[in-house]
């Protein structure tokens, strides 16, 4: 740029390409961009003709250095082909069914799965002619639930709200015998203590609002696929203009790197305040996978590498809204929230009637869901005994 440039003119374009020298910074710089400029007209056309295929810095709403850094930790995470990052989990959700499904096709989704997946197969998709049938969360009934026109099969294991397992080997392989893909909602997971994938899934997605970023201050979807079936989700993501804000990216990339820590700590606290539950008198079922007593135990075993923080329990069957909230109202350290996966302690009320309508859930008892954080447990625990207290009052 020449020196004799107007002050305006020099601000605006002087330092794009700062001259240093030195070493690499730890972390992935945050790449803010819209506008990519290329040095010439040819490289334009070819970047343009390569980027249906290959991933490349070519504009802001496919992606940055920064979210491309992020999509390679998730895509080593879950042993995928390539990986895309939406704004929310719901959003990966939507645009993952949307790749795949079109108008006149059926799929099957599991009883288990995050409650506003089923309303988007029971609202938006049902509208636009794709029909959805939900099977048993331990998929037992899959095939009799199977169709000449089941394109997809849609799983969340372990399951929302009380984990229940399903055996991913058996379905992925009948599914594949029939011609339809395998989606995995592997949020519980996290690409650390579950693997869709390798258990045959063809499509691995995640909330990275959890427990990748760990600190519950960003909002965030992910998608992995193996090599087969990455082009349609890719072309439909481009299509719709999904991308996340680079700032988002480098602040879940913050909280991977801390994550296999965080979870050995979730895990321990939250087995201590499962097994504690498990002796109290007003709780007749404690819901966690990793519990020898969990229907799921034993797939658990065989398939999972561990737990984390989430746990339910279920309380006496008649106890009423007002004794129910009653007991969660007096805590102090667990924030009563709808989310987790970050470093806090929360509980909510579970609507099991309303999440599930395979299984019958009229004659249990109330549901409470805990997230376990990194508080220290007896501590926790102590919050828990005066809940009870006040429940028994």
């Amino acid at each position: 740029m020449s020196k004799s440039s107007s002050l305006q003119t020099r601000l605006l374009h002087a330092g794009k390409s700062p001259a240093y020298s030195g070493g690499i910074a730890v972390n992935q710089p945050v790449v803010r961009a819209s506008t990519v400029l290329f040095a010439n007209t040819a490289e334009q056309r070819e970047m343009r003709s390569r980027r249906g295929s290959e991933r490349i810095f070519s504009y802001g709403a496919r992606g940055t250095p920064t979210t491309f850094a992020l999509e390679d930790v998730l895509s080593e995470l879950e042993g995928a082909w390539r990986t895309r990052l939406f704004p929310t989990g719901l959003a990966a959700i939507g645009m993952t069914l949307l790749a795949y499904l079109k108008p006149g096709d059926h799929f099957l989704m599991a009883d288990s799965v995050y409650e506003p997946a089923r309303a988007l197969a029971q609202g938006f998709l049902k509208q636009h002619g794709i029909a959805c049938t939900f099977f048993a969360a331990d998929g037992l009934d899959l095939q009799a639930k199977w169709q000449d026109n089941t394109k997809l099969v849609y799983v969340e294991c372990p399951g929302s709200l009380v984990y229940e397992m399903c055996d991913l080997l058996a379905i992925s392989a009948y599914a594949h015998t029939r011609g339809a893909l395998v989606v995995a909602d592997n949020t519980w997971g996290s690409g650390v203590q579950y693997q869709p994938l390798q258990l045959g899934a063809d499509v691995s997605l995640l909330a990275a609002t959890k427990y990748l970023s760990g600190h519950s201050d960003v909002m965030m979807g992910a998608v992995s696929t193996k090599q087969a079936c990455w082009s349609a989700l890719n072309e439909c993501c481009d299509a719709f203009g999904m991308t996340v804000s680079p700032d988002d990216a480098w602040l879940v990339m913050r909280g991977v790197r801390s994550m296999a820590a965080r979870l050995q700590m979730h895990e321990r606290h939250a087995m201590e305040i499962a097994n504690w539950l498990q002796a109290r008198p007003e709780v007749p079922t404690v819901f966690c996978p990793a519990l020898p007593e969990h229907p799921g135990h034993e797939l658990w075993k065989r398939d999972c590498s561990g737990t984390n923080g989430l746990i339910s329990f279920e309380l006496t069957p008649g106890t009423d809204d007002a004794t129910v909230d009653r007991l969660i109202d007096g805590l102090t350290l667990f924030g009563i929230g709808a989310s987790w996966g970050g470093y806090e302690s929360l509980v909510t009320v579970a609507h099991m009637n309303k999440a599930r309508t395979v299984s019958d859930w009229s004659k249990r008892g109330p549901v409470v869901r805990l997230h376990i954080g990194l508080e220290d447990p007896a501590d926790l625990i102590a919050d828990l005994e005066t809940g009870f207290a006040r429940l028994q009052a």
